[in-house]
């Protein structure tokens, strides 16, 4: 009796394998499928930056400024939001070395997104160790210019009267994309302390408020509060005795704060020299009136008068409003 060969399975041994192998291919042709016509906006993020001609802009703005104000030279550096040399301009007078400081101040500003005073009196504080930071211009005078809430470029001066002043002609560059047009000089930026939060200081209707943390770290220095072309106010700290001083436009306001010190008006000024325009100082007072002056009193002196704090008792923190005159004395030193 012949017997018969069954026939050869022909169904995987495991089937629920193979089924595997064919739902995981599908799956993935799906995946790929979906991917390709994903839109590429979504991989990726947009970001502003400034552009040539707004580059220009912002030089033009702080070259008028600077014009305006008789600062003595200055270079202005223009970065992009990347931190890449976009426009830079040096002012007749600017020492050569000026141009490498104020890019470097740029770049600072906008990589860090915040002015450069911040990390100089961060570092002045002891922070020393940032000074490590490669490719780090940690100098009052660079500032992030910002467009619609995004930092787009930077600006960065160096080589004008001071400090102060690099920093007022960098705020007027990247105060020309702000919405409203402004007139008077930019107001300065906050201080280490005083970076994050709020503004420090706010602008309605045409009333300027100065926060109290504000002027508690002014006058930690003595430094301006504001500075316009109609008046300023300072907040003032003097712990020695000062040079001879005749402003021949602005008329001192004072009103003492705290501590006491002697302070002497009138008279002339001995071996005087103009140190700015309408700006005398002297090495002291011959003929003058001496006063007692302390916390709660207020003291006007007029342009043109001399005047010089000849001892100081303690710390003296006063303020000083300076309204400034609207055509130049011709009163002299004498």
């Amino acid at each position: 009796m012949k017997r018969r060969l069954a026939a050869p399975n022909k169904w995987p041994a495991s089937p629920r394998k193979e089924l595997m192998k064919i739902f995981t291919s599908t799956l993935l042709a799906i995946l790929v499928a979906i991917s390709a016509v994903v839109p590429a906006h979504a991989q990726i993020v947009e970001k502003k930056s400034l552009n040539l001609d707004g580059a220009k802009k912002a030089i033009a703005a702080a070259v008028d400024y600077a014009k305006k104000n008789n600062a003595p030279g200055g270079v202005i550096a223009i970065v992009d939001e990347g931190g890449n040399l976009m426009a830079l301009e040096r002012l007749d007078g600017s020492f050569a070395m000026g141009a490498t400081i104020s890019i470097g101040k740029a770049r600072t500003a906008v990589l860090f997104k915040k002015p450069t005073r911040f990390f100089e009196e961060l570092i002045n504080k002891g922070r020393t160790a940032m000074t490590a930071v490669d490719g780090f211009t940690p100098l009052i005078g660079g500032i992030p210019i910002i467009v619609g809430g995004e930092v787009v470029g930077g600006i960065g001066v160096s080589g004008a009267a001071s400090a102060n002043q690099d920093e007022e002609l960098a705020l007027a560059g990247a105060a020309a994309f702000s919405a409203s047009t402004q007139t008077d000089p930019p107001s300065k930026t906050g201080s280490a302390n005083e970076m994050g939060g709020a503004p420090m200081m706010k602008a309605t209707n045409d009333a300027i408020f100065i926060d109290a943390s504000h002027v508690t770290a002014a006058f930690a220095k003595g430094r301006p509060l504001l500075e316009t072309a109609g008046y300023k106010v300072h907040a003032s700290r003097r712990i020695e005795p000062g040079q001879a001083e005749i402003h021949t436009l602005d008329t001192d306001v004072i009103y003492v704060v705290d501590g006491s010190a002697t302070l002497v008006t009138g008279g002339k000024a001995v071996d005087w020299k103009e140190i700015a325009p309408n700006e005398i100082r002297g090495s002291k007072i011959e003929g003058g009136e001496e006063h007692q002056i302390s916390k709660g009193q207020v003291i006007v002196i007029p342009n043109g008068v001399p005047h010089q704090f000849t001892t100081v008792t303690g710390e003296l923190h006063y303020f000083v409003c300076k309204p400034t005159a609207l055509t130049e004395s011709h009163l002299t030193a004498h």
